[in-house]
C-alpha cells in the first residue's frame, strides 16, 4: 500500500500540472549571476513522470506500452516499448473505425433488400418474401430509439408497393458472411452477454434482448416475464419463484431478487430461474444465440403491427426472386459514434466484415483481416506491429504495438475524414465509455480518445490538445497488471491531464 499511496501522489502533481518530476530533488546548482532562471524543460519532465509512474513498484509484474508524439514536428515526447505487441482490447476499434472510414467512406449504407419469390396479383404475393441483409447494425434501439421503427418502415414500403399479404414464409436469403458468428478467440464465459453477441447479415437490437421479469402479487405466485424490443422472441420459461421481502439488511439468505436467465440446452427457448421479491421488477439481458431468427420473429411483428398477412405455407424455394423494396441504414459517419464512444463489440464486427467484404469480395473476419492488415502496412505500420483477428478487440489474438496505434491516428489526422473520427471518440470527462473520467482536470472536453479493456489489459489512445494549442498523439497500454483496474486508469488519466498541461517550446 505504501507503493500505492507514493504513485498516487504523483499521479495528482501530474494531473495538477505539477512542474517537479517525481524524482529526488537534484543538488542545488547556483544560478548565474544575472540570476536569471534557467528554462524548464518539459519534455525531460514528461519523460521522467512517464518512467516514474509507468515503474512503480505496483507494476512491476505489468508491462506497459507508452508513445507520444508530436505529429507537427514529428518529435517523440515519450516512448516505453513502443514496439512492443500488447492486447489491445477495445483499442482495436480504432483500427477497425479508421479502415472502415478509408476502404468504405464516410457515406456508406447498408442496405436490407425484400425480394418476391412468386409472382404478386390483388395485393398478394404467391410465395415467399426474401429478407436479403448486409450486416446493417443500425437496426437497434440504441440508434433508432425503437428497434422495431425502422422494420415497421420496411413493411410500410412493402405495403406502399402494393403487397398486403404472403402466401408463403418470411425467409432469409443466404447470407454475405460466410464465417462464424463469434470471433476467433472469444471467450466462452461472454456469449450469453450481450457484448459478446455474434454477428450476422440480419441483424437486430445489436444482438440481444431485454428481459423484464415482474413478481407475482404474493409469496409464492410465479412471476412473469416478457421481451423486448420484441416481444415474440425468444420464448421464455419462468422458473422463478416470489418471496415475501424481508425487512431484516442481515438476512442476506432470503427475500432477496436473485434472478438468472440462460438458453437451455436445445437453444429454443430462455430459462429464468431464482428469486423475486414482492413488488419488484428487473430486466436481464441475453444475447441472441440465432441472429437471423431473432430478426426474422422482429420482422414478422412489424408486418403484423402494419397489417401484412404472412400465411406461412411452404412454397417452391427455386422460384426466382424478384427485387421489391430496400431500406438504406444511416451513413457510417452517422453510425460511427455509436460504435467508438460506448464501445460496442458488435457494430466494430459488422464494420470489419463489412471491410472485408468489399475490399475482397468474401465476408469473413479472414478476409477482413487481410484487407485491414494492408491498410495498415500502407499508412506506414511495420507488419511485426501488429495481429489482427476481430474487429472489436474481445479477441485473445489481437494485438498492436503503441507505434502501430500511433501510426493509425496519425493517418487519420491527415484524412478528410478526420473530422468524423475525431468527433467519434469518447471526450474525457463528457461522454461515452470516458465520462466520469479527467473531470477537473485539463484533460477535460479535450482529450478525444478509446479506452478498452479485457482482463488485464487496459488501453487508452487518442488525441489532446496542448495548453499551447498543438495536437498530441498518445497511447497508453498496459498489460498484465495484478493491481485494480482503476490503479492502470489513473496512470493513462494523469498522462493524459499532463499532456493538456504541457506548453512546448516552438523550434
Amino acid at each position: 500500500m505504501r507503493a500505492l499511496r507514493t504513485t498516487a501522489a504523483l499521479l495528482l502533481a501530474g494531473c495538477a500540472g505539477a512542474t517537479t518530476t517525481p524524482h529526488a530533488p537534484a543538488p542545488r546548482v547556483p544560478a548565474p549571476s544575472d540570476s536569471a532562471a534557467a528554462p524548464r524543460d518539459e519534455r525531460a519532465e514528461l519523460r521522467a513522470f512517464v518512467d516514474s509512474v509507468a515503474g512503480a513498484p505496483e507494476f512491476r509484474s505489468a508491462q506497459w506500452g507508452i508513445l507520444v508524439v508530436d505529429p507537427a514536428s514529428g518529435d517523440t515526447l515519450a516512448s516505453r516499448n513502443a514496439d512492443k505487441l500488447f492486447v489491445p482490447a477495445s483499442n482495436m476499434k480504432l483500427v477497425t473505425s479508421a479502415v472502415g472510414l478509408v476502404q468504405l467512406g464516410p457515406g456508406f449504407r447498408w442496405s436490407t433488400a425484400l425480394f418476391a419469390r412468386g409472382p404478386v396479383r390483388d395485393g398478394v404475393l404467391d410465395g415467399d418474401l426474401v429478407v436479403r441483409g448486409e450486416g446493417d447494425p443500425s437496426i437497434s434501439t440504441h440508434l433508432r430509439g425503437d428497434a422495431l421503427a425502422p422494420l415497421r418502415d420496411l413493411a410500410d414500403s412493402l405495403r406502399a408497393h402494393g403487397v398486403m399479404r404472403v402466401r408463403g414464409r418470411v425467409v432469409a436469403a443466404r447470407s454475405p458472411f460466410i464465417d462464424p458468428p463469434l470471433g476467433y478467440g472469444w471467450e466462452w464465459e461472454d456469449l450469453d452477454e450481450p457484448y459478446g453477441a455474434g454477428v450476422d447479415a440480419l441483424y437486430f437490437n445489436e444482438g440481444f434482448t431485454d428481459v423484464v421479469v415482474y413478481a407475482g402479487a404474493r409469496a409464492g405466485a410465479p412471476p412473469r416475464a416478457a421481451t423486448r424490443p420484441a416481444s415474440s422472441y425468444p420464448l421464455v420459461a419462468v422458473r422463478a419463484t416470489t418471496v415475501a421481502r424481508v425487512a431484516d439488511p442481515a438476512d442476506s439468505t432470503a427475500g432477496r431478487t436473485r434472478l438468472t436467465v440462460a438458453w437451455d440446452s436445445t437453444r429454443s427457448r430462455v430459462l429464468v430461474g431464482g428469486t423475486i421479491a414482492i413488488g419488484d421488477s428487473t430486466v436481464l439481458q441475453l444475447a441472441f444465440r440465432d441472429q437471423t431468427a431473432a430478426f426474422l420473429a422482429a420482422f414478422g411483428e412489424a408486418l403484423a403491427a402494419r397489417g401484412v398477412r404472412v400465411d406461412g405455407a411452404r412454397r417452391d424455394s427455386m422460384a426466382r426472386s424478384d427485387s421489391i423494396v430496400a431500406l438504406a441504414s444511416p451513413t457510417l459517419a452517422e453510425v460511427l459514434p455509436y460504435l467508438a464512444k460506448p464501445s460496442q463489440n458488435q457494430i466494430a464486427e459488422l464494420v470489419f466484415k463489412t471491410v472485408g467484404r468489399h475490399g475482397t469480395g468474401v465476408g469473413s473476419a479472414d478476409s477482413a483481416a487481410a484487407v485491414v492488415s494492408r491498410q495498415l502496412v500502407a499508412w506506414g505500420a511495420q507488419p511485426d506491429g501488429f495481429a489482427v483477428h476481430d474487429g472489436s478487440g474481445l479477441s485473445r489474438h489481437d494485438f498492436v504495438s503503441p507505434r502501430t496505434v500511433i501510426t493509425v491516428l496519425d493517418a487519420m489526422r491527415r484524412h478528410p475524414a478526420f473530422r468524423t473520427f475525431y468527433d467519434a471518440l469518447p471526450v474525457a470527462g463528457v461522454d461515452g465509455t470516458l465520462e466520469k473520467r479527467m473531470r477537473g482536470t485539463p484533460a477535460q472536453g479535450n482529450v478525444h480518445a478509446k479506452t478498452g479493456y479485457v482482463d488485464k489489459a487496459r488501453s487508452l489512445s487518442g488525441y489532446v490538445t496542448t495548453a499551447d494549442g498543438r495536437l498530441l498523439l498518445f497511447s497508453a497500454l498496459c498489460n498484465n497488471y495484478v493491481v485494480p483496474t482503476r490503479a492502470v486508469e489513473r496512470v493513462q488519466d494523469a498522462l493524459a491531464a499532463r499532456l493538456a498541461s504541457l506548453r512546448l517550446p516552438r523550434a
